[in-house]
């Protein structure tokens, strides 16, 4: 544990333990510049809210139930990149219990939670920053990340052994949410008018990569200050989010402004990301998010990225390549694209964008 805390560049600061120890303003380290700060319009509610689609009907023999399902998904694919979808067919006894051992592994005492610290070599383990730049603006929150897919990468021993059955329920739930994504893939492919298993397979079939990231934002005394999560929108594939059903945190750009996302109880909310963009050529969004942060109530939500496998060349469908829409993105692997953001400084809308061929 203190080999992996010292190959940071700075002392780690767990932010639930700032949060604890009864702080009146946050260290400067966490001060956002203005023009990422929360403004006071972001942290009031607005009635706007991503699209939320009843998936039920996708097993319909109704074909006519069915179009309507797949047309209100492909309308919040191509204008939104996110929605809420309720009947999804995880168990929500699962879904509920799951969440709450999460937020008992955050109320442990300290020294339990060390023993599963992180560095940034895979980030594997209990973390509380994200990069390696020395003097960095941080987040207000602390995770748990942990890798599920392929079952090569997958190891259970450095996932929590306390709470008691952490292990079991994790393993359950990423593998119904696993299903879901599957499911999810097969709608995205007929929606754009590929095969059913077009996606699936430009991922790399078998080989598709999936990972857990567990997030603890806790009380802030400044939330006008700070962000739980900065801007950025996600690298991979699909982004499956197991919110906070009681407290909102998640905020979505849409048309210049910030939307803040109003979770409803059993629900997942589903983020298209980056390669998924790629693929589409375009067609489908991946759209730039982030968390802000309250200063009476903690949050935990977890995040199931859903990713290509790290080799595979990603690039836009072929069977939407017209003379009149070209290909508008660079092929790149999944790793690659992961190395040019990291290297090039690029977060939210610059991502994608930045691989634009040009024309």
């Amino acid at each position: 544990m203190v080999s992996t805390l010292q190959s940071w560049p700075e002392p780690v600061v767990r932010v639930q333990s700032l949060s604890d120890s009864g702080i009146n303003a946050i260290p400067e380290c966490y001060i956002k510049p203005i023009y990422d700060r929360p403004s006071s319009l972001d942290l009031q509610s607005i009635e706007t809210n991503i699209p939320i689609i009843d998936l039920a009907n996708l097993d319909s023999d109704d074909p006519t139930l069915r179009k309507t399902t797949l047309d209100l998904i492909s309308d919040a694919c191509r204008h939104w990149g996110f929605f809420q979808v309720i009947n999804h067919g995880v168990s929500h006894r699962l879904m509920e219990s799951t969440r709450r051992i999460w937020r008992e592994f955050f109320h442990l005492p300290l020294h339990l939670k060390q023993e599963h610290a992180n560095s940034p070599t895979t980030y594997e383990g209990y973390g509380s920053r994200i990069g390696v730049a020395k003097g960095a603006k941080l987040d207000w929150s602390d995770y748990f990340f942990l890798l599920f897919r392929p079952v090569s990468m997958r190891d259970e021993r450095k996932w929590p052994a306390q709470p008691l059955a952490c292990r079991e329920l994790v393993s359950e739930y990423n593998e119904e949410v696993m299903k879901l994504c599957g499911k999810l893939m097969k709608v995205f492919s007929l929606n754009l008018g590929l095969e059913e298993e077009y996606l699936e397979n430009a991922f790399g079939g078998d080989e598709i990569g999936a990972a857990l990231r567990v997030n603890f934002y806790p009380k802030c005394p400044q939330p006008d200050l700070t962000l739980g999560i900065s801007p950025h929108s996600d690298p991979g594939g699909i982004t499956i989010l197991l919110p906070d059903d009681h407290v909102s945190g998640l905020q979505v750009r849409k048309d210049d402004a910030w939307v803040t996302v109003k979770p409803i109880p059993n629900a997942f909310i589903i983020n298209l990301a980056d390669q998924l963009q790629v693929i589409s050529n375009a067609k489908y969004r991946s759209v730039e998010h982030r968390v802000i942060v309250n200063s009476s109530e903690e949050r935990v939500s977890l995040a199931f990225f859903y990713n290509p496998r790290g080799d595979i060349l990603i690039q836009p469908a072929k069977q939407l390549i017209t003379d009149e829409e070209p290909a508008l993105y660079q092929p790149m692997t999944f790793n690659e694209y992961r190395s040019f953001i990291r290297l090039n400084g690029l977060h939210g809308k610059s991502q994608v964008e930045s691989l634009k061929s040009p024309r």
